[in-house]
């Protein structure tokens, strides 16, 4: 079994041909939780792939809501991609420092959402780019802001508290949360402080490390290994789905883990688990 939809996933050696390309835009995605006490910017800074832009998945968000890196407007959007270089007919690759990349499919979501499909994820992140010995460059990036506009906001792709709650009392949608299985269950305490434990009733639980290779940088695992292990979580491909986690970031990858494989059309819950469990008043199981 192959990809459906290989071009959302590129190799090391494929971008490294293509680096001195103006419409080739590489963005460094990194994100980190509170707790690990790590700067991504600082990272980037120290080192990142030649040309390369950092994607700020918190600064890229909407301001005014009292939630981490929530999706913003399309105008925001559109004005701070566009600072970063990157024109409309611009093929970005999105990377991090994981292997997993994990940040960057969250950039590929939001890049999707806001109508731009030339966007891909580079397989095994910095982590395998380094592991192959290649180049790279520090300091600030030196690029000229391009005109870039978002083309629309597939709202599809994304769902919201209430949508969640509908879905609830209905059952119209799978919800599949990406979390491990300790805080699925509640038996392991939450990453940020002040929240519940448990899940949202009726969700199915798939960890989002099961569906990349510990064994090779962390790279997505081939399409018959992903298809079988989305499977044997329960999960009807046929059916609407929509991926949760923590803070709406890892429920990325199971998005982008059913894009490959042809499903196109999974959502994620964008408040996830720090909304649902940060409020008092959504039902809980444990």
């Amino acid at each position: 079994m192959n990809y459906i939809n290989p071009d959302a996933l590129v190799e090391c050696d494929w971008l490294a041909e293509r680096l001195g390309d103006g419409k080739v835009s590489v963005v460094d995605a990194s994100f980190h939780l509170p707790a690990a006490k790590r700067d991504p910017v600082a990272e980037f800074l120290d080192k990142h792939i030649p040309g390369a832009r950092f994607f700020d998945v918190d600064q890229i968000s909407d301001p005014d809501v009292d939630l981490p890196h929530m999706l913003s407007s399309p105008e925001r959007f559109g004005e701070l991609v566009g600072v970063l270089g990157i024109g409309n007919d611009h093929h970005v690759i999105a990377y991090d420092v994981s292997g997993g990349g994990m940040a960057a499919m969250r950039a590929w979501w939001m890049f999707r959402i806001f109508g731009h499909d030339k966007i891909s994820v580079l397989d095994g992140g910095l982590v395998k780019w380094l592991a192959e010995d290649r180049k790279i460059e520090s300091g600030p990036a030196d690029i000229a802001a391009e005109p870039y506009a978002a083309t629309g906001f597939d709202a599809g792709l994304v769902r919201s508290i209430e949508q969640i709650r509908t879905n609830i009392a209905d059952g119209a949608e799978q919800v599949v949360d990406v979390r491990g299985k300790g805080r699925f269950e509640g038996s392991e305490p939450e990453v940020r402080a002040g929240l519940r434990s448990g899940h949202i009733p009726g969700s199915l639980n798939l960890p989002f490390l099961e569906l990349l290779d510990a064994d090779r940088h962390m790279v997505m695992r081939p399409a018959d290994q992903l298809a079988a292990i989305i499977d044997a979580a329960g999960i009807d491909r046929g059916l609407p789905v929509t991926a949760s986690c923590g803070s709406g970031v890892t429920a990325c990858v199971l998005a982008f883990a059913l894009y490959l494989i042809g499903k196109e059309d999974a959502a994620v819950y964008d408040g996830s688990w720090t909304e649902w469990g940060g409020r008092s008043d959504t039902p809980i199981e444990v």
